[in-house]
């Protein structure tokens, strides 16, 4: 920490110092030096004083007179002495004691003399006058006048706007202080002049307090003369609305207005219901902004005193309000209005603020919307019943007995109260899910009539509100999430009845021999009785894990479980007895069939209703039929059919959408079908039957079961793994068609256009017109054009290009800023403004590098007529562009520089050249093979005119050159002849007049020209090498491809939806330091060093944007001087919070730009007269940057920020750091501090920002209840911030995610999506394309990047359409903030249940009648995990999550509700993927037990011997089909067809391939083993949690201990297992093709071994070095060795991981689930007995019974020997 205390002034100088115009008007400029950077103050004191911003204007004045900073600093003294007499606080004593110090030290006088401190205020108040006459402080009152009564700023500059407000903060601390001391001073002398000057500013100047007033966006509490947010018309008329009335009831004089700012309703709020001060400035400003961008959509108020329009005021009540509706109507409640248009728009105003209020001081409650529903309703009505008095009064259900009104403590606490009693059940995650309650359990509650037992005020005696009693188990809502597998049958019961019911028919069909007649038919009836009895069986299922919830469930649930196990019981009953006697009837020839006719009409009957009642439910006008129906006996029957909660209504699909994924299916089904019939089934049969009728076999050992029972386990051997395969093989199907479908789809929106810089090149010309469809708005394109409308299309192509430059231009500058491309490549790419008066489209450089030099060497071999030269050309037509601008520009530079006779030569010689062309006879007027001379000259010319310095005589010399060698060698002699007799120009020649004087060039677009052409003339790379970085190629051929695809038209800013970007952040690395990038491993590779490698390119153009040139890579060379610089440049490259800031703050650069272009004006600045697309200053004008801020806020979450900043941790200087260089980033966290004597604790969150002193900025404070934490950490994070968001969407950030502006310009165009046509629903969540970039870290990097670009392009695309299935898979989604705010918020925090907690919002979206769809124009940056112990982290937390997820009730109900379609979509791209996967696992194992079983049994030699079919056929189909999957090639399937896509068919087969030498088959096989252990051991012991993977660069060799820590129980125990299976099958099996049928059985198998023992070495850096095997294995061993205890860790000691290891079997449950599962094992021994023959042929069960007594014997007495020597790693690992 001293590190860091004694370099925070350092690097904060440094960052500064670095800080251009440009990032000043981004951040703000920070001096933490002197007297405030010395001490620092406690919280304790700053909240209650201004301490610190008096040490601020302490330090601003050090400088100009010591002694006044001295007068300031006693002062801050005296404050903090009589706030903390004692110095009790945290950090008093500290701050006391040093500022004391720097008073003494610094400020006292330096002589050593006694300071007077009688004279202090006179002093003081001599340097007032003095500082306001110097900084013209009257001035700046006049001015603020001005403004007011007019409405409009000056041009002042946003630099000179910052000095305005130090100026006014250090104001405001010399007149508190004045203040103070003023009591003492001369009353009829300065005394009496101070009180006359504080009255003045007390009534008249609202200056001072109104700009230092803290405000986030819009300065509500007072004007502020430096942000123009409150000029804007929807926002006055915004203010206006919500503005007092005489009609409301009148407010006690008591009553305190803060702030300078008229009353208003949410004044009437916090009196009657007590809510904090901060949460209703907080939801003010959130109201004001709601609304005032609700109007902007509708039109900007033009009227001197704008109003709000009544559909505004509509749309946001409706929209916020939505939510309480459908729960009023769904308990069947009146509203608290009777009817919409029955309420008044102030009435309408009360409620949405009301609501807003309610749910920011919500806290934990918030993960409740239907809590805060019956919240709001009471409230509501109370608030009704006060409006409509003349006075206000507190509201009884907020009043304490006390008399204080505290909304908080009377309505929020006493349920977080009971939330935090239950939570603190849970064991900190490793309690039962049926033990507690959690938030859902509380929000369901709510759905019953029965809440209204509560009562309101709340009883606290109530079962709602009641406390868990210790040992006693707490009742559940409706639904309990019970650990077991059985959840996957019952959640999606009707998939497994399905597969099992088809593949009965099959078999049935196989047996019969395909024969189709009635016999068969009657055979293929007994799918009745099966799916009957599997429907017993799930509503048995309902009965058993509802266990834990009878007490407190709704009697309406109970009653229909019962009903229906009574129900579904009596129908299995009577279908098998029916079905029995059809049995019956068949093998009785005289019988008259009166049951089977019974059967089938009882089976028809049922399906009939059914299907029709499926049908119904498709069509959504019988969806609204049923929700209007209140007949009891409809409802009934729809009540038994299907549960009726208040989520998961109205889950159906317009018809259209639905046909499309029926389709779908019925291609998959037919697929797998043929294949299970012909491939898997009907091979088996024969085999089956010939095993069955085989006589007595001889057995190897003594046979319990299958010996006079048909050789049945011998079957199920041969059946399982097939039918193993069977039950998975659909989602590879599922894989193909999907690859396939989303191919075509990505094809059919234009994805893969664009996949190289050759394509950008061919196709630029198209860009312009294309991006000023898409991403340029109607008022941009009209703004430059008002006069005349170009009606050529060259003018059309100019216009175009003129509109597309600068948003071009600001692109490629972002490139260079981020170092992908070089000073010379920016000069290239750039495009001319086109907005001059040359008469073509001037195109970039790049396009039109070497173009002249190749048209020059056409022209001198040109033997043909002047047509033929130029159709030549005209083949390039990027050639015939640069010989045109060549023309025009030389032209228009040779006419600027010269005057007189020298000007006359210029007209001539293009008016001879002109009339040459037009005739067709230039290469006769000109000598083209004098060419390359002519531009010899030309070149020397233009490289003198580019100089900054004027060189007149060199360039008139210059000049003269070109002169003779156009005249006299160009020029044909007759026009040579000409010109040389020309008087006018022969006198100038001859008097030396000729060209003896240049004008140098002066105007910017000459000088534009000048540059362009000398690099057009001297530009020779070609333009296939430009940009060279890959990085940057890729994002261009994106951004360009994009232009081409659908999108919605960009609206203009101030109509455009406004939107949030939400970051959750906790402890991870924000910048890396000096120390992390310098530090070496064991093999001397830093991470500067590591970077350098792998960055190169990037390297050179960092050390060429700080001026370093060329360097040979030294690093400490630049050390001093570009630390900070360094830290930031290594810092984008990496996963840090620097990255994501950055590239998120390009939302609101983007919108900057694109507003400054719109032109909006109010008055502030001079551009909006301008005729000219310009974006010269566009970042410091105030209008643009407040129309930005009004529609892009961007809040990170950074949880412990404050207990960082009090411990002086890192993290906490660089996030301050981030505050100060991004001035619209604003950071929250949750503050403790202990209060009272006994030490509780109590908690905030707060919002902060950088204040123009660059420290933070308290905005907003608000208590919360108790600790926020009670479920999972991360949605807590976002939890307890997102009320500080703003907008009407917001976008789900990552800290590891990045952002282009390329893209961010694409934004307004995504959320335009909202109001598209999606479907039935408008869109709720608009899901986002990700790039990785971090694919070029390593192999495995890539690996993940490929596979993850699959799923989040290829598979997302199809789960949104044609599927509708698509959810939130994490970020950058964007949500609609409005609907999830009211129905949860964006995640669900339930501890361990919801770990994976970024999935449930797109569950709960989707169950809330949401919609969500995919748009791939626009992508984000993610980061992904790099090493393999990273990647096993995170497939293991996802593996974990998907394993709560099978027990979760989201899950359960989206099986349960969707159709059986749609169920099958949700299925296979959520939890069954994991079921799958393992399968895939469980299928070597079933198959190899299998093997083991007839090897040990004997009965594989016997079979083979009696009969030649062992149904090889089937099971090679299976073992194949496992294998492929095993090894990943259907999950490179979708990978391989995004590259196909995207890259192209050569590069998509090169790459598979070098993914395959890279050994991408033995990953993915080791990644199958680490999500098979994890899921597996999730659903039977739980253990899921949050594993942080550190997402660092592997720059470091993985010891082999760390390594066995991790892969032991997931991967090392497992392959040796099947090892031992295998070296077993090969020691007694028996294959009837020798060696060869083995290796083709087993292949897969030993693969799977192979790839599970030692990839973790392959993919370790130096994992096959000698030296580091050895130093492996000593680490290895004494780890092994070390004794384990108390404070012990695993990583120290294997004893001590051992028990770490055990803690999830340390319940009884997970003891029998461990044993039952190691029954297995018991194989080995009972066969191993009988095969080593020790009793010769004898294989009677006494054999094994002695040899079993016998191991008994032996255990025991090692045992007893040493107790400790079963726990030892040896006795393990054996």
């Amino acid at each position: 920490m001293a590190r860091v205390l004694k370099n925070w002034e350092r690097l904060v100088r440094a960052t500064l110092e670095r800080e251009q115009l440009r990032d000043a008007g981004q951040g703000h400029a920070r001096r933490p030096s002197g007297i405030a950077g010395a001490v620092q103050l406690p919280p304790s004191l700053g909240r209650a004083t201004n301490i610190d911003a008096i040490l601020q204007a302490a330090d601003e004045i050090q400088a100009e007179d010591p002694n006044v900073a001295r007068i300031l600093c006693e002062q801050a003294y005296g404050m903090a002495q009589n706030l903390d007499p004692n110095s009790e606080g945290r950090g008093v004593l500290q701050f006391k004691t040093g500022l004391m110090s720097v008073i003494k030290q610094k400020l006292a006088k330096r002589d050593g003399g006694r300071i007077d401190r009688n004279r202090d205020i006179e002093h003081l108040w001599e340097f007032y006058n003095l500082y306001k006459r110097r900084h013209k402080v009257d001035d700046i009152q006049r001015e603020e006048q001005r403004w007011q009564e007019s409405g409009t700023f000056s041009s002042t500059s946003l630099g000179d706007a910052l000095g305005m407000k130090k100026v006014l903060a250090t104001l405001r601390a010399l007149v508190e202080v004045m203040e103070a001391l003023s009591k003492d001073a001369d009353p009829d002398g300065v005394g009496r002049l101070i009180k006359d000057e504080l009255r003045r500013i007390k009534n008249a100047d609202a200056t001072i307090s109104g700009e230092l007033t803290p405000y986030n966006i819009v300065p509500l509490e007072a004007p502020s003369f430096t942000n123009a947010i409150g000029l804007f018309p929807e926002v006055r008329g915004a203010i206006s609305a919500i503005r007092y009335t005489e009609h409301f009831p009148r407010l006690p004089s008591s009553f305190s207005i803060s702030g300078q700012r008229d009353p208003d309703m949410f004044d009437l709020l916090e009196y009657v219901f007590g809510f904090q001060k901060d949460n209703v400035r907080n939801q003010r400003e959130n109201v004001v902004l709601t609304i005032a961008n609700a109007q902007s959509r509708l039109g900007i108020p033009v009227e001197a005193d704008p109003k709000i329009d009544e559909k505004a005021i509509n749309e946001v009540f409706l929209k916020v309000l939505d939510n309480y509706i459908k729960w009023c109507k769904y308990l069947r409640i009146r509203l608290v209005w009777n009817s919409l248009e029955a309420i008044n728009r102030d009435r309408k105003l009360f409620l949405v603020s009301l609501y807003f209020l309610i749910w920011g001081e919500a806290a934990n409650v918030r993960f409740l919307p239907e809590c805060i529903c019956y919240i709001f309703h009471h409230m509501a009505r109370e608030l009704d019943s006060i409006v409509d008095h003349g006075e206000a009064n507190p509201a009884r259900s907020c009043t304490a007995e006390s008399g204080s009104v505290s909304f908080l403590e009377q309505i929020i606490c006493p349920i977080y109260n009971t939330m935090a009693e239950e939570a603190a059940r849970n064991n900190n995650g490793k309690a039962a899910h049926s033990s507690w309650r959690n938030y859902d359990d509380f929000n369901e509650y709510f759905w019953s009539p029965a809440c209204f037992e509560l009562s309101w005020p709340m009883r606290r005696e109530s079962p709602f509100l009641l406390w868990p009693k210790k040992g006693k188990r707490t009742g559940k809502s409706s639904f309990v999430e019970h650990r077991t597998f059985l959840h996957l049958y019952r959640s999606f019961h009707r998939l497994w009845i399905f597969l099992v019911v088809m593949f009965q028919a099959l078999a049935i069909i196989a047996f019969r021999k395909g024969h189709l007649n009635l016999n068969t038919f009657k055979i293929l009836l007994s799918i009745g009785p099966t799916f009957a009895i599997m429907n017993f069986i799930e509503s048995c299922l309902d009965v058993l894990l509802m266990f834990g919830a009878y007490a407190t469930a709704r009697g309406m649930a109970i009653s229909r479980l019962v009903i229906r196990f009574f129900w579904c019981g009596l129908t299995s009953v009577f279908v098998t007895y029916v079905y029995v006697k059809v049995l019956e009837e068949m093998n009785d020839r005289n019988s008259n069939s009166l049951y089977f006719r019974i059967y089938i009409l009882v089976l028809g009957v049922y399906a009939a209703l059914r299907l029709i009642l499926g049908l119904l439910q498709k069509f959504p006008a019988c969806h609204t039929l049923s929700e209007m129906s209140d007949q009891s006996f409809f409802q009934f029957f729809k009540w038994i059919y299907q549960e009726r909660y208040y989520v998961g209504r109205g889950l159906y699909e317009r018809m259209t959408d639905y046909f499309r994924y029926v389709l779908f299916w019925l291609v998959i089904f037919l697929c797998k079908f043929t294949f299970a019939y012909f491939l898997q089934i009907r091979p088996l049969v024969s085999p089956t039957n010939t095993i069955v009728d085989l006589p007595a076999l001889q057995y190897s050992w003594h046979d319990l079961v299958s010996k006079n029972n048909n050789n049945v386990l011998t079957i199920v051997s041969l059946w399982a793994p097939v039918i193993a395969i069977y039950l998975m093989d659909i989602h590879i199907w599922y894989t193909l068609l999907s690859a396939i479908i989303g191919g075509v789809m990505g094809a059919r929106a234009r994805l893969g256009e664009i996949r190289s810089t050759e394509m950008v090149h061919k196709r630029f010309e198209s860009f312009p017109e294309v991006f000023a469809k898409n991403l340029v708005s109607q008022q941009t394109k009209r703004m430059p054009f008002d006069r005349e409308t170009p009606e050529a299309s060259q003018e059309n192509n100019k216009t175009y290009a003129a509109l597309f430059s600068p948003f071009w231009n600001e692109i490629i500058k972002s490139l260079r800023e981020e170092d992908y491309i070089s000073n010379r490549e920016m000069d290239l790419l750039l495009i001319p403004s086109n907005r001059g008066s040359l008469r073509l489209v001037q195109w970039p450089l790049f396009l039109l590098s070497s173009k002249i030099l190749l048209a020059v060497d056409l022209a001198i071999d040109c033997k043909d007529t002047q047509a033929d030269l130029w159709n030549r050309i005209c083949k390039d037509e990027y050639m015939a562009y640069a010989v045109q601008e060549c023309y025009y520009s030389i032209e228009k530079i040779l006419h600027s520089l010269v005057d007189g006779e020298g000007r006359l030569w210029v007209e001539r010689i293009y008016r001879e050249i002109n009339n040459s062309i037009s005739e067709g006879s230039l290469v006769i007027t000109l000598s083209l093979k004098k060419l390359p001379v002519v531009l010899q000259k030309l070149t020397a010319l233009l490289g003198l005119l580019r100089n900054e310095k004027p060189e007149e005589k060199g360039a008139a010399n210059a000049v003269y050159q070109l002169y003779e060698v156009v005249t006299h060698d160009l020029l044909s002699p007759d026009l040579r002849e000409q010109l040389d007799t020309w008087n006018i120009l022969a006198r100038a020649r001859n008097e030396g007049r000729l060209f003896s004087r240049i004008e140098w060039p002066k105007d910017p677009e000459i000088r534009e020209q000048v540059k362009r052409l000398y690099l057009l003339l001297t530009v020779k790379d070609s333009a296939a090498n430009i940009p060279k970085n890959l990085e940057a190629r890729r994002r261009l051929e994106f951004f360009t491809n994009s232009l081409f695809m659908d999108m919605p038209p960009a609206k203009p800013v101030c109509e455009m939806m406004p939107f949030c970007v939400f970051t959750p952040y906790y402890s991870e690395t924000v910048l890396y330091s000096p120390k992390e990038l310098r530090e070496e491993n064991e093999d001397g590779i830093s991470t500067i060093f590591y970077l350098q490698k792998i960055f190169p390119d990037e390297w050179e153009n960092y050390l060429e944007r700080i001026n370093e040139g060329k360097s040979t890579g030294n690093v400490e060379a630049q050390r001093s001087n570009n630390d900070l610089e360094l830290r930031f440049w290594a810092s984008y490259r990496g996963q840090t919070l620097a990255r994501t800031v950055r590239g998120m703050m390009y939302y609101r650069r983007a919108l900057m730009l694109q507003s400054f272009l719109e032109r909006r004006s109010l008055g502030v600045d001079a551009y909006s007269q301008s005729d000219y697309l310009t974006t010269e200053g566009f970042e410091l004008s105030r209008e643009a940057r407040a129309q930005a801020d009004i529609k892009f806020t961007y809040v990170v979450s950074c949880q412990i920020y404050g207990q960082q900043k009090q411990n002086k941790k890192p993290e906490a200087v660089d996030i301050a750091l981030l505050l100060q260089r991004n001035e619209a980033l604003r950071v929250a966290f949750i503050h403790a501090e202990e209060v009272g004597a006994d030490g509780k604790r109590q908690f905030y969150s707060k919002l902060v920002k950088a204040d123009i002193n660059g420290k933070d900025q308290e905005v907003y404070s608000i208590k919360l209840p108790g600790d926020p934490k009670l479920g999972e950490g991360k949605p807590e994070n976002q939890n307890h911030a997102i009320i500080f968001t703003r907008g009407e969407a917001i976008q789900t950030i990552d800290m590891n995610q990045d952002n282009y502006l390329e893209e961010a310009m694409k934004m307004r165009n995504l959320l335009e999506e909202f109001r598209g046509n999606h479907g039935i629903r408008p869109p709720t969540i608009l899901g986002v394309r990700e790039h990785v970039f971090t694919g070029s870290v390593s192999s495995l990097a890539w690996f993940m990047s490929n596979q993850e670009t699959s799923f989040v392009t290829l598979g997302q695309r199809v789960l949104a359409n044609p599927l509708k299935v698509r959810m939130h898979y994490g970020h950058p989604d964007v949500f609609d903030r409005i609907f999830h705010i009211t129905r949860g918020g964006i995640s669900k925090a339930s501890r361990v249940i919801n770990i994976s907690e970024d999935i449930y919002a797109g569950f709960n979206s989707t169950l809330r009648q949401g919609n969500i769809t995919h748009h791939e124009y626009i992508q984000v940056g993610k980061g992904r995990d790099v090493g393999l112990n990273q990647i096993a982290l995170f497939e293991g937390k996802v593996a974990g999550g998907n394993g709560e997820q099978v027990l979760s009730r989201d899950v359960y109900r989206l099986g349960q509700l969707f159709d059986f379609f749609r169920m099958l979509s949700f299925f296979f791209t959520t939890v069954g993927y994991y079921v799958c996967t393992m399968m895939t696992v469980l299928t070597v194992y079933i198959f190899l037990y299998g093997r083991v079983y007839l090897a040990f049994s004997g009965l594989d030699k016997e079979i083979a011997r009696q009969a030649r079919m062992s149904g090889n056929t089937a099971l090679d189909a299976a073992l194949n089909t496992q294998f492929l999957v095993q090894i990943g090639v259907f999950t490179a399937v979708p990978m391989i067809m995004g590259f196909i896509l995207e890259l192209g068919l050569l590069k998509a087969v090169f790459s598979f391939i070098t993914m395959q030498l890279q050994l991408c088959s033995v990953f993915f096989t080791f990644s199958l083993g680490t999500r098979t252990h994890y899921f597996g051991r999730t659903i039977l012991h739980g253990g899921a949690k949050y594993r942080a993977t550190g997402r660092g660069f592997v720059v470091r060799h993985i010891k082999f201990a760390e390594n066995y820590r991790l892969y032991s129980r997931s991967h090392f125990v497992k392959a040796l297992e099947v090892a031992l299976l295998l070296i077993v099958y090969i020691a007694y099996g028996y294959t009837d093709g020798g060696a060869v049928s083995f290796v083709l059985l087993t292949l897969s198998s030993w693969f799977l071994v192979i790839s599970w023992l030692f990839a973790p070495y392959i993919f370790n850096p130096s994992g096959f070095e000698w030296q580091k095997t050895v130093e492996d294995f000593d680490d290895w061993t004494s780890w092994l060795l070390y004794k384990g205890g108390v404070g012990v860790k695993g990583d120290d000691s294997w004893e001590s991981w051992w028990d770490e290891e055990q803690i999830h079997i340390q319940t009884l449950r997970g003891r029998i689930l461990e044993t039952i599962l190691s029954l297995r094992f018991f194989i080995f021994q009972y066969g191993i007995v009988y095969k080593l023959h020790l009793t010769g042929k004898d294989t009677s069960i006494a054999v094994f019974m002695d040899f079993r007594g016998l191991c008994w014997l032996d255990l025991s007495y090692c045992s007893s020997y040493s107790p400790t020597a079963l726990r030892s790693p040896m006795i393990y690992n054996w």
